[in-house]
């Protein structure tokens, strides 16, 4: 939900870095450890093959976010 301009600011960035031309090659990867990417063509049982090998728990780099992004986020939510 966007609630202000730092969100729209962040879901601009978000949709530059996720939905571009590049995204249409064969080799494009979303994170630089290749793990998320989008797949070729195929049907359905590919993609449900392609989504049952992906991390059951997401790391920071699914999202664009820096590794440490995780222990931000932990230390963030011991201080509370």
């Amino acid at each position: 939900r966007v609630t202000d301009k730092d969100d729209r600011r962040t879901i601009s960035t978000i949709l530059t870095d996720f939905y571009c031309p590049e995204i249409l090659k064969d080799d494009y990867k979303f994170s630089p450890s290749g793990v998320y990417y989008a797949p070729a063509h195929m049907g359905l049982p590919g993609y449900l093959e392609y989504i049952r090998k992906l991390p059951i728990n997401q790391m920071p780099e699914a999202f664009g976010l820096h590794s440490n992004a995780n222990l931000a986020a932990a230390i963030g939510e011991a201080m509370r």
